[in-house]
């Protein structure tokens, strides 16, 4: 039944297993002054999908101590909240199930009913799909193809231990509409939680594709809580005075009408940070692989969004088209990887390229006897002394060792840790190794293998244990009705295309060599083994010279050698005056397996806005980033 009106409101209070825990019991408290309809919170990632799956089948196999494989931090933000959400009526839709969602769902009921009240909690099996893989592989309907490198299915080198899509948003929309509270759930899309409570509140129906379309992006937008206000943003530096600045970050909320339009917006009492056109683009690019944007119950056509500031922290969202969704969905397959260990040294002042090449010399040396059973041994020198410090810590760098090995005795201390602890006598000069040795001792760690399977293969269903007879309890969801298969290569063009030719150096006055970040905001993540990267402009006038200047080849150079045959795919989106790279591969294996140190993927921005070009003078007098 559709409620009139007004738009719903739909706060975004948690971005990760990792996010602060007061937001959901911030909102529902707050709601006589500031109220919202409907609370959702993501909990998940590839990582903990990976790692979860692990503990999931550690419960199944009866391991001693195995950890509960659903989101524990999820029940310290839920408790304080649920006297509220029960007074107010408020609605909570959750992904922190991660791979155990009717464990989760027995959990919260037992806090329920400690509390006495009368809250409905439902939930949403279908994620799990392991059985269906292997099926249709055994069946030869699939390759299951890994959609970042190419390779199939069969021939991974890894034996494959738990499989989980992305469930859509209706599963959530149907257990509203039956009455629940409570939605927990398990591996549903970041943004299928705000799709199914828009669809849910204004009854909308599957067709709607428009509508649909722009819910999933108010979904994108506040599915990752502080950073559509300012959290992991470049222009943070102006956020730092007035109100709490940067101490406590606001939470955002997503106004989203019966007509689909879409505004975000923050809390209304005292926190920090801000909503703005820029701080909407920065989550915007966040996460996306090109200009087709895919759901499982609609696809997002983004190539011609914009942003409209309607006021202090109001920003409206305009241009969103739409297309039907796939008639697939992404599926990660976990396997067990092997394990990881790692062990960090200081070092300072001068010559510090020099002696971390003469520590790594002796180092291999000594771990020589034993290397022959490693899978991977990276050297990482992090970071150059300052030179002329003011004070000894900023002339001190770490210096990374990380080793892989398929067995945890491999990488036994009596064959990593001890012989590197044990060089220190023939070390460097001050030759210094980190004191917390827990990292050097082998932990399990997990591969990741993304590829896609038909919606009509996953059986989507919603539990309302509350109803009275079995029959009632469980709703089958059907796959979309009407799907479109698109091209696995999005479009991308390697160079801005324009009305006459550009010269970077002459047609925007005298330049000065500095770092691009001086002009140019960007934000950066991780998809499976590929990085995104969206670079955006300030002022119209900038936008010409930032579409010129950063071509494939340009991003290429900037990026420096690590990946000089990397695919690398470019699109614009001229409405935000941004330019989008994806960076294929550029993780390694992806989150759980990659060995470098930016495994999330969120620090490309930071390294290429660092990196210097010709920047035009008249664009830095109006102030640097």
């Amino acid at each position: 039944m559709a409620f009139t009106g007004r738009p719903i409101r739909i706060a975004g209070a948690s971005g990760s297993a990792s996010d602060r825990r007061h937001a959901i019991a911030e909102f529902a408290r707050h709601h006589p002054t500031d109220p919202v309809d409907v609370i959702i919170a993501d909990f998940m990632s590839e990582f903990n999908m990976a790692t979860a799956a692990g503990r999931r089948v550690d419960q199944a196999d009866a391991a001693a101590g195995a950890s509960p494989a659903y989101d524990l931090s999820f029940l310290e933000a839920l408790e304080p909240a649920l006297g509220d959400l029960a007074k107010y009526g408020i609605k909570l839709a959750v992904n922190a199930g991660v791979t155990d969602t009717k464990g989760l769902y027995e959990v919260v009921m037992k806090m329920v009913e400690a509390k006495g009240l009368d809250l409905k909690v439902a939930w949403v099996s279908g994620d799990e799909v392991l059985p269906a893989i292997q099926q249709s592989l055994a069946d030869g309907k699939s390759e299951f193809r890994n959609i970042y490198t190419g390779e199939k299915l069969a021939g991974w080198s890894f034996e494959p231990i738990y499989a989980q899509c992305y469930l859509g948003g209706l599963g959530i929309a149907a257990a509203l509409a039956e009455g629940a509270d409570i939605v927990l759930c398990g591996r549903v899309s970041d943004a299928s939680p705000v799709i199914g409570a828009a669809y849910w509140y204004h009854g909308w129906q599957r067709h709607e594709l428009d509508k649909l379309a722009n819910a999933f992006v108010a979904g994108h937008l506040i599915e990752c809580s502080n950073y559509v206000c300012g959290g992991n943003f470049t222009g943070f530096k102006e956020l730092e005075h007035g109100g709490d600045g940067w101490a406590n970050i606001g939470y955002p909320i997503a106004e989203i009408s019966a007509e689909g339009d879409v505004v975000i917006t923050k809390q209304a009492h005292a926190t920090g940070g801000t909503v703005t056109v820029d701080t909407c683009t920065s989550q915007l690019l966040y996460e996306i692989q090109g200009p087709w944007y895919y759901n499982s119950d609609v696809t997002a056509v983004l190539d011609g969004i914009h942003f409209e500031q309607r006021g202090i922290n109001r920003v409206a969202v305009h241009g969103v088209r739409s297309g039907p969704p796939p008639p697939t969905t992404k599926v990660g397959i976990t396997a067990r990887g092997g394990f990881q260990a790692e062990a960090w040294w200081f070092l300072t002042g001068l010559d510090t390229e020099a002696k971390a090449r003469m520590l790594e010399v002796q180092i291999r040396r000594l771990l020589a006897p034993f290397s022959d059973r490693f899978t991977s041994l990276k050297f990482d020198l992090l970071g150059s002394s300052l030179s002329d410090a003011p004070d000894q810590n900023r002339a001190t760098v770490p210096f990374r060792i990380v080793v892989q090995a398929k067995r945890a005795e491999d990488l036994a201390p009596t064959r990593f840790l001890k012989p590197i602890t044990d060089n220190i006598m023939q070390g460097y000069p001050g030759a210094t190794f980190h004191l917390d040795l827990r990292q050097g001792f082998p932990r399990a760690i997990f591969e990741y293998y993304v590829t896609l399977l038909p919606q009509s293969a996953v059986q989507h269903r919603v539990h309302l244990p509350w109803k009275p007879t079995a029959k009632t309890q469980v709703l089958d969801i059907a796959p979309p009705p009407a799907t479109k298969t698109y091209s696995a290569q999005q479009p991308s063009q390697s160079v801005t295309t324009t009305d006459k030719p550009v010269n970077i150096k002459n047609d925007f006055g005298p330049t000065v060599r500095g770092p691009l970040g001086w002009i140019v905001h960007a934000r950066s993540g991780d998809k499976g083994s590929d990085a995104n990267c969206g670079f955006w402009v300030r002022h119209r006038d900038e936008y010409l010279w930032l579409r010129s200047l950063l071509s494939v080849n340009t991003a290429r150079q900037l990026l420096g050698g690590s990946h000089p045959g990397m695919e690398i795919d470019r699109f614009e989106l001229p409405g935000l005056q941004a330019v989008h790279f994806l960076f294929k591969n550029h993780l390694d294996r992806g989150v759980g397996v990659t060995t470098t140190v930016d495994f999330l993927g969120k620090n490309v921005a930071e390294y290429l806005r660092s990196r210097h070009v010709d920047l035009p003078v008249r664009f830095l007098n109006r102030g640097k980033l």
